[in-house]
């Protein structure tokens, strides 16, 4: 019987230790493929997803996870990663996409100006930056702005970091949910040399490591006791 979207959701758990089984390849690439769809900041889609299955490199990213069990015993690992270095290329790709939109005629004219120029000129305004420099006269100027209207406040390099975390966060949400969905098992981890994992991935030097996500099948041990949560009452603000 296929799961809702809520017993995904509940039978989701941080599986410390996998079982010594093999999972398919493509349904975990279908699973990162639904993490694409995931919500992001201006659809600019500031991410990445490497896709695990070799031995070797499985071996020396359990390494670089410290040898801890999640990670050891996993089948596959997912690395999500962010590449905010990368806003250039995909503005553009959102503005190919407007573009086609527009002339096959299926947004309205004053859509399509709008949309070109916000990532033709306000994204740019936001993301672009010379050694944090300008980052620091943005923060003023938006600053400045804001005593007369509502801006966006965040515009330091540090501030569109997280940013970018934030969007390939909601994507490994995505991507674990439609795990548990099809019965397979997941662990985020933040237990990680990031140095270790950029270099055995060849990844550039923008990008940073968002989280690594051992897969497989749980062991009946693999689950650490029941899950907890402080009660809903301390989180929850009704207005």
């Amino acid at each position: 019987m296929k799961k809702t979207v809520s017993q995904a959701i509940k039978d989701r758990r941080s599986v410390r230790v996998f079982k010594d089984s093999k999972i398919k390849s493509n349904k975990v690439k279908e699973c990162i493929h639904n993490a694409t769809l995931a919500p992001n900041s201006s659809n600019l889609q500031l991410w990445e997803f490497i896709h695990v299955n070799d031995p070797v490199y499985l071996n020396k990213l359990s390494k670089a996870c410290m040898n801890q069990s999640a990670a050891k015993t996993a089948s596959q690992i997912v690395v999500v990663v962010t590449r905010k270095n990368l806003w250039r290329k995909r503005a553009k790709k959102n503005i190919e996409f407007l573009t086609k939109q527009y002339k096959e005629n299926s947004i309205t004219t004053k859509r399509y100006k709008l949309a070109l120029k916000y990532y033709s000129k306000l994204i740019p305004i936001l993301y672009f930056d010379f050694l944090g420099i300008l980052g620091v006269f943005k923060y003023l100027m938006f600053q400045i702005i804001g005593l007369f209207m509502p801006v966006v406040r965040q515009t330091l390099n540090s501030d569109l970091r997280i940013v970018a975390h934030k969007s390939a966060g909601l994507a490994a949400q995505n991507f674990m949910i439609s795990m548990s969905e099809i019965g397979y098992d997941t662990c985020p981890m933040e237990g990680f040399d990031s140095l270790i994992v950029k270099k055995t991935l060849k990844l550039p030097r923008g990008s940073e490591i968002n989280m690594v996500i051992g897969c497989g099948e749980r062991e009946e041990k693999g689950v650490y006791g029941p899950q907890f949560r402080v009660p809903f009452e301390m989180v929850y603000k009704y207005i």
